[in-house]
């Protein structure tokens, strides 16, 4: 538990992850961002999972872009306040 004190994606699961993104950039956008077929050609949130649990490239590319987007909605949110 301790090494996974300062990790911001502990207790997230990959499926919210993907919500979430698809909620935010859409799944044409998304596609674009991280160029990967199961984004571009029939998406689906359970093609993504099955895609991004068995390849650890494209999962790191989704994580790393959850967290632009946490932060992109922090800027944004302080600007309006």
């Amino acid at each position: 538990m301790e090494k996974q004190k300062n990790n911001p994606l502990h207790g997230i699961t990959l499926a919210s992850i993907v919500e979430h993104l698809v909620n935010y950039y859409g799944w044409e956008d998304l596609g674009t961002r991280i160029n990967i077929k199961c984004f571009n050609e029939n998406p689906s949130i359970k093609s993504s999972l099955n895609f991004l649990r068995k390849t650890d490239w494209a999962r790191e590319k989704v994580e790393g872009l959850y967290l632009k987007s946490l932060r992109d909605i922090a800027k944004k949110s302080k600007i309006n306040e």
